[in-house]
């Protein structure tokens, strides 16, 4: 079993159109949507749901009202001005460090774990799918990654499949660090820009960090042909294989507005680089 992160150093390099056109093209595989703080891939392939769960993760500062005195210890204590007046919490201020708890004299404050999002586990017409969903304002997008990573991870375990296909989170931060671990092959879709140019050169820093095989392709190559061969020569300069160059096809546009992969849609130069790209992969 295989696992192939498709990431970009920034947001709209078309990451997504390439992971929705392997999850048509490949064989006996899952697919997951690592981007849980803006989730899209299930836009494509949609989804039904399963298997719906709770992600739990941080805590918040609950005052029980009938143990209070109202005293002001927690409220002078609470370097976040967390705590009201009125001894109440706003709960996007509270950073779940747990202090009033403890300095609280009548046991008043107790602290409880936050649902932070959900996570689910669905059937597509190309195959299982496992995806999520980040509360608004919550954190630990990283760990919530890691938990559908290792669900799918058990799926595909338990199903021999062939492949985990994964569509990562943009950018270098801790989300995309644990899409990335112990995968097979990281595959960084870039853009022929200079801002698309400096954040793949920051991604691929990122994977040989962790000494994850890298492979690059460019999307959309044949916008700007100067950057690409930019591109390409810092490919060469680190030992990274262009694996593909993508031409702008308006098909794809197409494609999205009816909310489907390019590969279902219609037969176009985008859908032929494409599947050069995936047989190269396997």
């Amino acid at each position: 079993m295989k696992q192939i992160a498709v990431i970009s150093g920034k947001g709209g390099t078309g990451k997504t159109v390439v992971t929705g056109s392997f999850a048509a093209l490949a064989k006996n595989k899952i697919m997951v949507d690592c981007d849980v703080d803006a989730a899209d891939l299930h836009l494509l392939l949609h989804p039904a749901v399963k298997e719906r769960h709770e992600f739990r993760s941080g805590q918040t500062a609950l005052i029980d009202k009938k143990l209070c005195n109202k005293c002001g210890k927690c409220i002078s204590a609470c370097r976040f001005g967390a705590i009201k007046a009125n001894c109440t919490i706003e709960h996007f201020s509270c950073e779940g460090c747990a202090l009033c708890s403890y300095i609280c004299p009548y046991g008043a404050i107790r602290m409880e774990e936050n649902v932070a999002g959900e996570w689910f586990v669905s059937d597509t017409k190309y195959g299982p799918f496992v995806h999520a969903k980040l509360g608004i304002a919550e954190e630990n997008s990283g760990k919530l990654v890691a938990k559908i990573r290792q669900i799918a991870k058990e799926i595909a375990e338990r199903q021999a499949f062939d492949y985990v296909i994964i569509d990562g989170p943009p950018g270098i931060g801790c989300p995309v660090i644990a899409s990335l671990s112990g995968v097979d092959c990281a595959l960084i879709v870039t853009e022929p820009t200079l801002s698309g140019l400096h954040d793949a050169q920051r991604v691929i820093e990122v994977a040989k960090h962790f000494n994850i095989p890298v492979k690059l392709l460019v999307n959309k190559y044949d916008l700007n042909t100067g950057v690409t061969e930019k591109i390409e020569a810092f490919c060469r300069e680190r030992v990274v294989p262009v694996v593909g160059k993508i031409p702008f096809d308006k098909t794809v546009v197409e494609a999205l507005v009816e909310g489907k992969t390019i590969i279902e849609y219609a037969a176009c130069p985008a859908v032929d680089e494409v599947k050069n790209i995936w047989e190269g992969l396997q």
